[in-house]
This record gives structure tokens, C-alpha cells and sequence, in this order.
């Protein structure tokens, strides 16, 4: 018992002594004093270790037999100190080395990274947590200028290409354009250079902010184009301003999880790496890279004040080159923060330089380099006039016509020699024997439409792919097309074509007249839209052609997946007013009056009608009639129809182009909200209905797993009509691809009264293909998809109900008779309790241009016009 007393008595002791046995003090630079913090301490070899903290001290315990600490740091001599028992207080001074480090950090590849317990991550979540003393959003008013500059560059002009391109020889004005990118070192040859000087103004309560766009300056290649806008509007939109103390930003199309985020901190690894001076400012330099090198984010360090402001004084981004963006081959993004006169801290100087390529040895690699400046900081309370103007961007009446006493006052770096003589350039290229022959080319392919004349195009000819196409009833059709633009009048525009097919023998064409309550630069689509719009039309048309978004005559969807021989003549007059607001939201309120008679083997034909006709066929009174010119068909159709539809898209931008608009943000939300409204008799109307429809879409970010886009919509045909007026799927029959649609369902193959339709689509960005050998290098990505359609047919509708059988509204369903004198129905009822489903397994960016889907139709094969698979492809590039 006495012996255990003392064993416990011994333990105890030693414990004591084991706990008092620690090593502490202070690690300071040797040369200003100062403390160092976020230093190694540890025993080398024996996994024991700790940090310093922000005032450089620490505290470690002494071990028995282990006789050597060591302090090490990047930038700083690795010390080894001699300690025992006895050492109690150890204070260091360490000495600064010179090291150069490159700003690709590369690792092992089976390195053990942890964030538990990590300096780097304590450091970085220190940052975020500072976040609010840098926002400028907690002040009551703010403004500032903001000076922007594109250039886009033909890059990497070698010295062999100087001496034995003809290009060079023949020209010499090309040699004179070209100079050194004072970034990468390299020769570049500038195509276009884009200036823009904005005011940013904010008020806090109530919230406003908007930018007035002060003065504009454009010259280069774009001029050559009419719609020249789409080069600096995809350039801007592409390269978007990066503000890292976001938690999430937008560049190169993609959201990208900022450093300095909790996400961030998820996404990426983080790495102390040196203490250095930037412009007289201590800083801890942090360096990060993603967790995977081919996922879509940044390599790059951030240099952090070494005070207890934790506040960021340089940030250095880089895509690694691994990645899987397409068409960057290098790029660097170098952000300087900076400290106001008044003391707040924000964002003074950002500057970008992006090398890209596609098909390099065919056209080479090109550069695009944007600098920004911010300056003129005000925080004095604005006038609220600066804030009544509608819209979050007003550009000033005069912004296009600044003189050089404007630039020479707001321009914040000086255009380069070749940035200055851009002018020349363009007039120079001009001059070239035959350039406006490769100018016509590139012109139809790239816009799709032919000038008439040049350089102030009034009127274009196009779209260049309707001249010449093909379809059951017209057989070879030639069209030609034409539209007039803002030079003949900026609000008044002209519209149509005329087109032949040879084997119906018969003419189409559509006339459309546009006023544009606003003046125009080029055409009446550009945004925000406010015209009325009047458009008279007689062709024939596939009634799914209403939802194909290109042209129905288009030469490259004109060849079918399957037959298509029902079709309609269409005689429309239709006026139209559309009203959209800088906010994103749009009205349309639209009057038309439609006739729509059938041709090819689509006929109309009334329940009371088809029970007449086998009346006099069983009777006799007919025999070997034409089923389809029966007596006893409807030719035709009449309705005269007003619908009213909202749309809200916040946040959509667009790029105009001669054909149509496209939006370039596709992670805006949009709803939209119609309803149409027929009367009997008004205009020679047959028919009374209502119909409402709804939608939404979104697109969902999942970080480095891509994106999910979903598209849900319903409607509903409140009145009792015949099949024509009911609601049938947006099928795409042609082989490419159209968005919004259904890739396996036939021409009018499911007609409901009510309907609910959900497409996910979920682009994985080669998430999977990026973790497979060999397969990674192709960077093809992923796609899997899912459309399904809820659809049901009242009894009112439904032709097929018994008491429906001499209805003189309801009319047969589409179909075929057959070689006995039956008939096959090709448009069917769906059960309202069994979707149609079909699922799609996709390969995006092949030879980075390519896409190509796999469709599987899960649902209603049983029927005789399914079609159970389908390969479906287009063109589409993006980063």
C-alpha cells in the first residue's frame, strides 16, 4: 500500500515537472525588430511542432532526450537552438534571405494537406472575417470614376514571321503595328482597343446604385463589322471586373469561388509562404491552389497586411495550366488595394493579360489585355436626381463624342503607339487590294447577312443559310431575304422575303414594318426593346414550328429525324407592342389574326363530320372517294386571337447580331406569364378560347461540379376546342439540337388541354472525364439530361369519348390512312398519371466545338410512331 502511495506520488511529481517544463518566448526579424507571426517551431524528425502567433510568440513543450528546436520560416534562415530542462524564456531573432519564388507553387502529388490546425487557413478566415471594414457599402453615399481599357491583340509575332510572312513584306503598315507586350515580353500586333470612363454612384438607404457611362472610344476591326458592339460586349462580358472579396465572382462565363470565402476555403489549398514589403507595407504572402488543378479555379497568392487589420494589399490570380477552360493558355490578373486620403481601403488598380489560342498552327494565339483604375473617391452625400434616372447603367447623349481634353483628363494610362495609330490601322487595311472581298465573306459567315453597301450598310441582304432549302411541300425552296437598318432611319425598320418552293408551285412571303419609339444604332432588337411591330405572312409551317427558335427554313434543320408531311398554310397579320425595361422586364401585348389552312396529308375534319362521311359510305352514296378531300373536311381555319405575356429576367445582357439577340448571361432567372384570349365572330373568328401559360428557368452553380440548368412550365386551354387549338409539346424534329425542346417526340404526337413540362440538364464541366487517364487530355465533358411532359385531355376535348362522336367543334386527330382504307392515328392522348420521359447522355466540347447527345425515350414506346433513340448534335464553343 505504501509502495503504490508512492508510485502514485512519483507520477504525480513527474507530471508536475513535465508540465512546467516549457519553452516559450518571442521570434522577431533580426533586422526591423518586429515580431514574426505564423513561424515554424518544432522538433525536427519527431512530428512535434507549433506556430507563432500574430505577436510571434509561442509556447512548446520540452521533451527529455530531445536536444534541438528548430525555427524555420520561407524567407528566413532555418535556426536549429540547443534547449534542455533548464531552458525556459528562448527569444529569436531570424534573418532575412533573398529567394526568389515562382508564382506556380507545385507540390507533391500524394501530399497530405490538412485545414484542421492549418496557419494559412487560420490566417485566411481572418480575412474574411475583415471583410466588412473594407466594404465601401457600409458608407451612406460613395462615388467614384472608373477608367477601362480592352485591347485584343494578335499575339507571339515572332521574328521569323516579321521577315518571311508576305503579310509583313508586302505591307509594311502591319511591321509599323506591331510592338512589345510590356507583360509577357512578347510581340503583339493590336486589332482593337475599347476605352470606357464610368461613374459609379451609391446610396445606401434607399439602396440605388447605378453607373453613368461618361465617355466611350472604340477603334480597330470592330468598325469593319456593322453589328461591331458584339466584340467589346462578349469581351466585357467574358473578362468581367473581379472583385475577390466576393464571396463568389463571374469571369470567363463561370462562377469561380473566391479565395476568400468560406467555399474558397473548401475549393482551394492554402500555403504560407514568406514575409515580404510591398510598397513599404510588411506583408504575409499566402499562396492557394485548387484542390484539383483541372477544376475550373485559380492558382495565385494574396499578400495580407501584417497588422490587425488583415487586410489585402496585392492579390495575384493565375489559371493553372492544366485546367480544363478552353482557349486560355495563360493568364494574369494583378489586383492592387490601396488606402483613401479619407481611410477607407478598396480596390485602386486591376490589370489582365490572357493568352488564348484555338487551332494555334491554322490562326494562331491572340491576347486580350484589360486595364482598369479606379479614382475620384467621394463619399459626400449625392443629389437623388443621380439616382431617379431609370435603369442601372445611363449612358451619357454625348459619350461617343468626347474630345481629347476629356480623354487627356480621365485617362488613366496612356494609349501605347500602336493603341494611338489604331485608326490608321483600320484605314490602311481598307486599302488593301481584294480585302473587300475576304471583308464580304467573313461578313456572311460570321453575321449571316451581306451588306449593300459599305461602310453605312441601309439595307442587308439575309440570312444567308434560308436561300436554299428543302421540305415536304415546297420541295427545293429558294428564298430571298432582305432588312433595312438604322442608317436609312434609326426608329423606322423594314423587314421581309419572298420564297418560292417548286413543287408546290405557290409563293410565300412576309412584310414587317417596325417603329422604334427609341433611336437605334443599327437594329430595332437592341436593349432595352420598345417598338410596335405590324408583320403580314402567308407560308406553310410545321405547327411545331413556333418553337424551334431559328429560322424554319434554315438550310441546316431542314433535314428531318423522321417523315413530316402535316403541315398548314398560314395567313397571319399580326400587330405587336413590346415594352422592356432596363430592369429585365418585358411586356408584350400582341392582336393577331391567323387562317390556317391544311395541306399535305393533315386535313380538319368535325366528329360530326367523320360520322356523315361513314354514314354515306355505308350507305353507298359514296364510293372511292379522296379521304383526305373529303366533302365532308373543315378546309380551313379562322381565329382572331390578343394575348398579354410578362417577363422577368433580372440581371440579362445580350449581343446583337444581325439574325437575332443572344444572351450572354445565362445565369439569370427568368419568368415569364401569357395569356391569349380568341373571340367567335370578331374578324371572322370560328372559335372562343383562353389560354394561360407559365414558365421558369434557372441555372443552378455547384461549384467545381458544374452546372444544373431546369426549365419548368405548365398551361392550360380553358375552352372546348378543335385539336389545332390545344396544346401540343415543343418538338424538335431536325437533328441539331434546339433548346427548350423535346428531341423524341413526333409532329403534334401528344395534344392536351393541360400541361406541366420539367427539363434538367446538368453539364458537369468534365468533372468525371478529368479524373480518367489519357481521356482527361481530350477535356471533353460531361452532360446528362431529363425532359419529362405531364399532359391531360379533358372530356370536352377528347375526340374520342362516345359522346364526343358528332361533336361539331372537336375534329379527328391527325393521322395516315392506310392501303386497307384504314386509318392510323399519329397524335395521341396521354394518361394523365404516365409522363413521357426521355433521358440524354451527352459529350460537350469536342475539339472544343463539338457537341453530341445520346436520347433515350423511356416512356410510351408502345406506341406505333415511337422512336426509342436518337443521336442529336450542334455546334456550340464556350470556355
Amino acid at each position: 500500500m505504501v509502495k503504490q502511495l508512492l508510485l502514485i506520488i512519483l507520477i504525480g511529481f513527474s507530471s508536475i515537472l513535465k508540465m512546467s517544463a516549457q519553452i516559450y518566448g518571442v521570434v522577431v526579424d533580426a533586422g526591423t525588430g518586429e515580431p514574426i507571426p505564423y513561424l515554424n517551431v518544432y522538433y525536427d524528425g519527431k512530428g512535434v511542432g507549433t506556430v507563432t502567433n500574430m505577436d510571434g510568440k509561442y509556447k512548446i513543450s520540452y521533451h527529455a532526450g530531445w536536444t534541438k528546436l528548430t525555427f524555420s520560416m520561407v524567407g528566413y534562415e532555418t535556426q536549429e537552438i540547443i534547449v534542455s530542462a533548464k531552458t525556459g524564456e528562448l527569444n529569436v531573432s531570424m534573418r532575412e534571405v533573398d529567394q526568389v519564388l515562382d508564382e506556380v507553387i507545385i507540390r507533391p502529388k500524394k501530399e497530405k494537406y490538412s485545414r484542421k490546425n492549418n496557419p494559412a487557413v487560420e490566417m485566411i478566415r481572418k480575412v474574411i472575417a475583415s471583410k466588412r471594414r473594407t466594404d465601401l457599402k457600409q458608407k451612406d453615399f460613395y462615388s467614384y470614376n472608373k477608367y477601362q481599357k480592352i485591347t485584343f491583340a494578335k499575339n507571339n509575332i515572332t521574328a521569323d514571321t516579321l521577315e518571311q510572312s508576305w503579310l509583313f513584306k508586302k505591307y509594311p503598315f502591319f511591321r509599323d503595328q506591331v510592338e512589345e507586350c510590356d507583360v509577357t515580353g512578347k510581340h503583339i500586333l493590336p486589332l482593337s482597343v475599347d476605352e470606357t470612363v464610368s461613374e459609379q454612384v451609391y446610396r445606401k438607404e434607399p439602396h440605388s446604385e447605378k453607373t453613368y457611362i461618361r465617355g466611350m472610344n472604340s477603334s480597330g476591326v470592330n468598325e469593319l463589322f456593322s453589328t461591331g458592339e458584339m466584340l467589346s460586349t462578349v469581351l466585357k462580358d467574358v473578362f468581367q471586373d473581379i472583385d475577390i472579396y466576393q464571396d463568389r465572382f463571374r469571369f470567363l462565363q463561370y462562377p469561380f469561388d473566391s479565395p476568400i470565402s468560406e467555399a474558397g476555403i473548401r475549393f482551394y489549398k492554402f500555403y504560407i509562404m514568406d514575409t515580404i514589403y510591398v510598397e513599404r507595407d510588411k506583408c504575409f504572402r499566402l499562396s492557394f491552389v485548387p484542390n484539383n488543378s483541372q477544376d475550373f479555379g485559380f492558382t495565385g497568392s494574396l499578400y495580407i497586411l501584417a497588422d490587425s487589420t488583415y487586410r489585402v494589399k496585392q492579390c495575384r490570380l493565375n489559371l493553372p495550366k492544366k485546367t480544363d477552360i478552353n482557349f486560355v493558355d495563360n493568364m494574369i490578373i494583378d489586383q492592387k488595394f490601396g488606402e483613401l486620403s479619407t481611410g477607407e481601403w478598396t480596390l485602386m488598380e486591376d490589370d489582365m493579360v490572357c493568352e488564348m489560342s484555338y487551332l494555334q498552327k491554322l490562326l494562331g494565339s491572340f491576347l486580350v489585355r484589360r486595364t482598369t483604375r479606379y479614382f475620384d473617391f467621394n463619399f459626400e452625400p449625392l443629389p437623388d436626381a443621380l439616382f431617379d434616372k431609370k435603369g442601372k447603367e445611363i449612358k451619357d447623349v454625348n459619350a461617343m463624342m468626347r474630345d481629347k481634353e476629356f480623354w487627356s483628363k480621365y485617362r488613366q494610362e496612356d494609349l501605347t503607339q500602336s493603341e494611338s495609330r489604331m485608326g490608321n490601322f483600320v484605314d490602311d487595311l481598307a486599302k488593301i487590294k481584294g480585302f473587300k472581298y475576304i471583308m464580304f465573306v467573313l461578313k456572311a459567315f460570321i453575321e449571316n447577312f451581306v451588306e449593300t453597301s459599305t461602310p453605312d450598310s441601309k439595307v442587308d441582304i439575309g440570312p444567308i443559310n434560308t436561300m436554299i432549302s428543302s421540305n415536304y411541300i415546297d420541295g427545293l425552296r429558294l428564298r430571298a431575304s432582305a432588312q433595312t437598318t438604322a442608317n436609312l432611319h434609326p426608329n423606322l425598320f423594314l423587314k421581309g422575303y419572298y420564297a418560292y418552293g417548286f413543287k408546290d408551285h405557290r409563293s410565300k412571303y412576309m412584310g414587317e414594318v417596325e417603329y422604334s419609339f427609341d433611336k437605334k444604332e443599327y437594329l430595332p432588337r437592341e436593349f432595352p426593346k420598345h417598338s410596335l411591330t405590324f408583320t403580314y405572312q402567308y407560308d406553310n409551317m410545321l405547327p411545331s414550328d413556333k418553337f424551334v427558335n431559328t429560322d424554319k427554313d434554315n438550310v441546316f434543320t431542314s433535314f428531318k429525324v423522321c417523315t413530316v408531311d402535316q403541315y398548314n398554310y398560314e395567313r397571319k397579320a399580326t400587330i405587336k407592342y413590346e415594352r422592356e425595361r432596363e430592369f429585365g422586364f418585358k411586356t408584350t401585348a400582341t392582336l393577331r389574326y391567323a387562317n390556317y389552312e391544311p395541306c399535305g396529308k393533315l386535313f380538319y375534319r368535325t366528329m360530326a363530320g367523320e360520322s356523315q362521311l361513314q354514314s354515306a359510305l355505308a350507305s353507298g352514296a359514296l364510293s372511292g372517294i379522296d379521304w383526305v378531300r373529303s366533302p365532308f373536311n373543315t378546309h380551313d381555319i379562322t381565329v382572331a386571337e390578343a394575348s398579354l405575356a410578362f417577363r422577368y429576367a433580372p440581371g440579362e445582357t445580350f449581343v446583337n447580331t444581325k439574325q437575332r439577340r443572344i444572351p450572354v448571361n445565362l445565369d439569370a432567372p427568368v419568368f415569364t406569364l401569357q395569356h391569349t384570349l380568341a373571340l367567335k365572330g370578331v374578324l371572322g373568328g370560328d372559335y372562343t378560347y383562353n389560354v394561360t401559360e407559365v414558365s421558369a428557368y434557372k441555372r443552378f452553380w455547384l461549384s467545381s461540379w458544374g452546372n444544373i440548368d431546369a426549365h419548368l412550365k405548365g398551361g392550360i386551354q380553358w375552352n372546348k376546342v378543335p385539336f389545332p387549338l390545344l396544346i401540343m409539346p415543343a418538338a424538335n424534329l431536325s437533328y441539331i439540337l434546339e433548346d427548350e425542346t423535346f428531341n423524341l417526340i413526333n409532329n403534334m404526337e401528344f395534344l392536351n388541354d393541360r400541361y406541366a413540362s420539367l427539363e434538367l440538364s446538368w453539364n458537369m464541366q468534365g468533372k468525371l472525364f478529368n479524373r480518367i487517364p489519357l481521356l482527361k487530355e481530350l477535356k471533353w465533358r460531361e452532360f446528362f439530361g431529363v425532359k419529362c411532359l405531364w399532359g391531360k385531355l379533358t372530356d370536352k376535348n377528347n375526340p374520342f369519348l362516345e359522346q364526343n362522336r358528332n361533336d361539331d367543334v372537336l375534329m379527328m386527330f391527325p393521322g395516315h390512312y392506310n392501303a386497307n382504307g384504314g386509318y392510323d392515328y399519329s397524335s395521341y392522348v396521354m394518361d394523365p398519371h404516365k409522363p413521357y420521359v426521355e433521358i440524354t447522355v451527352g459529350i460537350h466540347n469536342i475539339f472544343k466545338l463539338f457537341h453530341v447527345e445520346y436520347v433515350r425515350r423511356l416512356t410510351y414506346n408502345d406506341l406505333p410512331t415511337a422512336n426509342e433513340w436518337g443521336i442529336r448534335f450542334m455546334i456550340r464553343t464556350g470556355f
